[in-house]
């Protein structure tokens, strides 16, 4: 066994991909074989329940560039990249689905992106071999990042990308984060490019992606939004509007003090001040712009124990095998597990 590390890490996060596992291992070996790649390989079971754990470790097994990781349950792809970019040893770190839609042979194109001096290139998928039900949320979902990001991609949920495996050193993945590395990436520096890559039709298994995963990919790209822009000075945002609002809230008491004084003096006809409903928009603003002044203080207060800077985990491991740490024990019950899921299949 070579005691040279592997130059390229290949990531692969999976969620009940049985029947995609080992061609997906082949088509790999294939690429890094023909193109003189050194790699290693990583896969993450997020929590399947179809055999793909048994499969994996086979892999391993019989490959020893291959490690694989199985999460207790399933705690989403985020935390799957982040928990295989801490075991990776390779220099590089290639994502892909593990449903075959990902082209594995597009590996040294995006290599050689990285070779020209770019940190993160991300693949495109310019034609795209998906129902229009996930073509369309994907549209608007881009279109959104990078408007609001800054960072000009056509396809930022394009799972196929290759990163410097030192980006990961500044920032953590958790929630919906890994679809926002070039972005994350982006706000600390790194050079952030694009490739057009070759998108397969899947053949196998069910799509995890559709409309309800939009709100809250929104969500998550206001967090991005809001951590790229303002994570060292946060009152700087809150401060800003709240010291807005409460200036208009000021410059509307003022006026009706100013009504007030002359309805008092000279025009007694006109309306109370009572009946203004600007004096109670005013009153609202300045509370409203007053609390948050005070979040921004807490929020900088705070500052220094955010989950950026946290040694929690966003998911817990069950099992780590192959690689340097040995292959998980082959158990009757995991063999019939695996053949009950491809009798099912």
């Amino acid at each position: 066994m070579s005691t040279i590390l592997p130059e390229i890490t290949v990531l692969i996060p999976a969620l009940n991909e049985v029947d995609s596992l080992e061609q997906l291992h082949q088509e790999i070996c294939e690429v890094a074989a023909s193109n003189e790649l050194d790699i290693e390989i990583i896969f993450v079971d997020d929590g399947s329940d179809d055999g793909s754990w048994y499969v994996m470790n086979k892999i391993a097994r019989d490959d020893s560039r291959v490690q694989c990781i199985k999460f207790r349950k399933n705690f989403g792809k985020a935390a799957a990249i982040q928990a295989g970019v801490e075991a990776a040893t390779g220099e590089y770190v290639v994502t892909m689905d593990g449903d075959l839609q990902d082209d594995p042979a597009e590996i040294p194109n995006l290599f050689r992106c990285l070779q020209d001096g770019f940190d993160v290139v991300s693949g495109w998928k310019k034609k795209r071999n998906d129902p229009i039900t996930k073509r369309w949320p994907s549209k608007v979902f881009n279109a959104m990042v990078s408007y609001l990001s800054g960072v000009k991609l056509h396809d930022h949920n394009c799972g196929l990308k290759m990163y410097r495996r030192e980006i990961f050193d500044d920032f953590k993945l958790y929630g919906e984060r890994h679809r926002f590395i070039p972005v994350l990436a982006a706000s600390k520096g790194w050079k952030v490019t694009e490739a057009v890559v070759n998108h397969r039709a899947r053949t196998n298994g069910v799509s995890k992606y559709n409309w309800r995963r939009l709100p809250k990919g929104f969500l998550d790209l206001i967090t991005v939004s809001f951590l790229t822009s303002y994570n060292e000075r946060p009152q700087h945002l809150l401060g800003g509007i709240g010291l807005a609002a409460f200036s208009l809230g000021t410059f509307g008491v003022l006026y009706m003090t100013v009504y007030w004084a002359l309805r008092m003096s000279m025009f007694p006809d006109w309306l109370p001040v009572s009946q203004r409903p600007l004096l109670l928009y005013s009153v609202a603003a300045m509370l409203f712009g007053g609390q948050l002044l005070s979040m921004g203080v807490l929020a900088e207060l705070f500052l220094s124990n955010s989950r950026e800077n946290s040694s929690a985990k966003a998911y817990s491991i069950a099992e780590h095998a192959g690689g340097r740490h040995g292959l998980a024990k082959f158990s009757d019950e995991g063999s019939d597990n695996h053949s009950a899921a491809s009798d099912a299949n």
